[in-house]
């Protein structure tokens, strides 16, 4: 997301307040696919905790689909704004030594329905389809790092569907050749082709990587993303 957000505003190919629309909206198309094909490389590995799945999915996809409606009605920037300092966060507790407590399991289902919600929510107007959000709360609740990873990737695929069709149906009508609802045609084709070939290749390569050092990447890079989008109009 954070890549189409600054390709479409260097290009000039939309305005700053549409081209994060887009970004997210494509980005979440895209995903539908790219989570598929690791989803499916890691239910073959046994990974995923589908009791997990079964107690957030239906929530998961009530906050994903409000985002369809509520990101346009936000004002111009803060949508860049609350996915920069979001990610940040995200990254600061990943990069951390920080140990949940060793009794805490995933609340029951009035608590599971909230943590849906929202983080579908934040999954729909961040354009990410739920890792970022899933994976370090499933941690939080004591679930191991692989199967974090592995459960975020299963619910991804229904989470960025769900999110896609809000911003297509939702979106008010437009002339744009490659422009579908918020989602774009072009960048989708090519991302989602280029994306198939390789998640499985990383899929294969975080089995193989110590829990805690694939913790540590993925948050430098989460702080990375977060600093390139909070200071996005001083870099250009």
């Amino acid at each position: 997301m954070p890549v189409l957000y600054f390709l479409f505003t260097l290009t000039g190919q939309y305005a700053p307040e549409l081209a994060m629309l887009v970004a997210i909206a494509t980005s979440l198309s895209c995903i539908i696919f790219t989570s598929a094909s690791a989803a499916l490389t890691q239910i073959k590995a046994q990974r995923v905790k589908w009791d997990i799945v079964y107690k957030l999915l239906p929530f998961l996809l009530v906050g994903s689909f409000s985002a369809g409606y509520i990101a346009p009605n936000l004002p111009p920037g803060i949508l860049r704004w609350l996915f920069g300092i979001f990610i940040g966060v995200v990254a600061i507790i990943m990069l951390t030594n920080w140990k949940p407590q060793p009794n805490r399991t995933l609340p029951r289902k009035l608590g599971s329905s909230v943590i849906g919600v929202v983080a579908g929510l934040i999954a729909g107007l961040a354009g990410i389809a739920g890792g970022n959000v899933i994976v370090p709360t499933l941690i939080f609740f004591n679930t191991p790092a692989h199967n974090a990873t592995a459960t975020a990737s299963t619910l991804g695929v229904p989470i960025a569907g769900i999110g896609a069709v809000s911003y297509f149906v939702l979106a008010p009508a437009n002339d744009s050749a490659n422009l579908y609802g918020y989602i774009d045609g072009l960048a989708f084709i090519f991302i989602v082709i280029g994306a198939i070939a390789t998640a499985p290749l990383g899929v294969k390569f975080a089995q193989r990587v110590p829990a805690d050092l694939l913790k540590k990447v993925f948050g430098a890079m989460l702080g990375l993303v977060s600093l390139r989008m909070l200071l996005g109009p001083f870099l250009l």
